[in-house]
């Protein structure tokens, strides 16, 4: 599993304050673009894998609403996520 409860504390613990604190939005966003960038290279290999590709585009939406709304919430904690995930936008 590409996904253990260790690396998601791990996740939650650099980019949410604590391990715990898994409702944080910033926790969220690192933890999504962390899967966003298991299924980009999942699909680089298999091109055919619809379902995978639709879960992609899902995940993506979520991440950029969460993006927006710590965005409109607090706008320094914001940039300094997206520089440090190396999101464009």
């Amino acid at each position: 599993m590409y996904l253990s409860k260790e690396k998601k504390a791990e996740i939650f613990a650099q980019h949410g304050g604590k391990a715990e604190n898994t409702g944080s939005t910033e926790g969220q966003v690192a933890l999504f673009t962390f899967r966003i960038s298991h299924l980009t290279e999942h699909l680089k290999k298999n091109r055919h894998d619809y379902n995978t590709e639709r879960s992609l585009v899902l995940l993506v939406g979520k991440r950029r609403s969460l993006l927006d709304y710590l965005k409109k919430k607090d706008v320094v904690k914001y940039r300094e996520l997206i520089k440090e995930l190396g999101i464009r936008k």
